[in-house]
């Protein structure tokens, strides 16, 4: 075989190596969400690839084998190629062995050099590129392959599936898709500019209704605006001129035994036609709906969704009322600084290193601003007063302040024990000392 001849047969192994090399990766890097859209958008190939990615076996046979085979043959004809014409040429400085040995290395190298290089490394970096076009094209390439070699791939294919079972492992493909997947999805969107960070954030919020609690979305107890079954219109048209809200628990005797709340929009109705107001009419009283408050923003939701409400009275185990939550609390939450207005931010960043926060604040927005993964004791708390008092083993008082993660926590303000304002700092980062001569 002259040189020529060679180079030609080296060049069509190096080019059925690379075929089979973008077969391999982009079977293994294509998205199969990706492939399902244009499968229905109509495109057979999609389908196919799906197909085979649902059972792999028969086609990764196929493609170790064309790999290995065409390796094996490169070297061959490589080393019969190329090594006279480089012991020839050697052999005008060194003695005849020597050239030999040398011409041999060099013609190793040249030829794994040409394989690595253009079988390998750029048509998987290319398969990895555009793996859901380069899989549909392949696919029919690839079943051709499969059909001419199917004796050979069935008797590999079965000695593998033996293995598997042998070792008790599974051999079908795990497309199970996490919430964390998603996120990390999110986030690659984010990155790339797909997605906006207010878009990512919203999608993130969504994933956490299913860890955070309630009562960090709830009106707490000592902000709840309530009537008593008895009283009087007057004292009923001053409250709502004095504290507007939407709805309001109707109670008997105190906050803690609530009978039921009324709408806002069913007094305004009364006012404006000049009726009188009276919390004892059943007809302007409905049914309301109590939450216990160990259960999770997403629970919540589905209890709005079968009793068809928005408005739920929260109390804990000892069967005091704790909190009102709204569907509007909940969409905040998602939403962010979308919804609500704006003096009612419970978080005000002052300048680069300091925040003004609210004692209400849930622990998840806490971390979220001050770009930390946890806090201490993450289990005992959901705000950030919670997080105080853990730390301090007691009612915090105005001055008290905790250091943790390189931040000062310092209480400013204190009502009734109830924690307003709380000032968080970033501590300065020390420079390493590293000492003088």
């Amino acid at each position: 075989m002259t040189l020529t001849q060679s180079l030609f047969v080296i060049g069509l192994l190096i080019a059925a190596s690379a075929f089979f090399s973008m077969a391999e990766i982009a079977l293994a890097a294509a998205r199969r969400l990706r492939l399902r859209q244009i499968a229905d958008e109509g495109d057979p190939r999609a389908e196919r690839v799906l197909r085979v990615q649902d059972q792999p076996g028969d086609y990764f046979t196929v493609v170790q084998i064309g790999q290995n085979a065409v390796a094996i043959l490169g070297g061959i004809v490589g080393e019969g190629a190329l090594s006279p014409h480089f012991n020839a040429l050697l052999a005008l400085w060194l003695s005849e062995s020597t050239a030999q040995t040398v011409g041999f290395l060099a013609s190793f190298m040249v030829i794994t050099s040409l394989f690595i290089l253009f079988s390998d490394l750029f048509p998987k970096r290319l398969g990895m590129a555009q793996p859901e076009q380069i899989a549909m094209r392949l696919a029919q390439p690839m079943a051709w392959c499969m059909t001419l070699l199917r004796p050979v791939v069935w008797l590999y294919s079965r000695c593998a599936d033996a293995l598997f079972r042998l070792l008790g492992l599974s051999s079908l493909r795990d497309d199970r898709i996490t919430s964390d997947d998603i996120l990390a999805m999110m986030e690659a969107g984010a990155r790339a500019g797909v997605l906006a960070a207010r878009e990512q954030q919203v999608i993130t919020n969504v994933f956490e209704l299913d860890t955070r609690m309630v009562s960090s979305a709830m009106s707490p107890r000592d902000r709840i605006a309530f009537f008593l079954r008895d009283e009087p219109d007057s004292v009923i048209r001053l409250r709502i001129a004095a504290e507007p809200f939407s709805t309001y628990p109707v109670c008997e005797r105190d906050i803690d035994h609530v009978v039921g709340y009324v709408d806002a929009k069913d007094l305004f109705q009364r006012v404006l036609n000049n009726q009188p107001i009276s919390l004892q009419d059943d007809s302007l009283v409905r049914k309301v709906l109590i939450v216990p408050d160990r259960l999770t923003l997403s629970e919540v939701l589905e209890q709005f969704r079968q009793v068809h409400e928005d408005f739920a009275v929260i109390v804990n185990e000892y069967s005091l009322v704790v909190g009102v939550v709204t569907l509007n609390d909940v969409m905040s939450t998602v939403m962010g600084d979308l919804v609500g207005p704006a003096d009612e931010e419970l978080i005000v960043r002052r300048d680069e290193n300091s925040w003004l926060i609210d004692g209400v604040t849930p622990i998840e927005d806490v971390l979220r601003v001050l770009s930390l993964d946890d806090l201490p004791h993450a289990g005992d708390y959901e705000t950030l007063a919670g997080f105080l008092m853990v730390m301090l083993r007691r009612v915090p008082r105005r001055t008290d302040s905790v250091a943790w993660g390189g931040y000062t926590f310092e209480v400013l303000d204190v009502d009734s024990y109830r924690i307003d304002q709380v000032m968080v700092t970033r501590l300065p980062r020390i420079a390493p000392d590293t000492g003088s001569t």
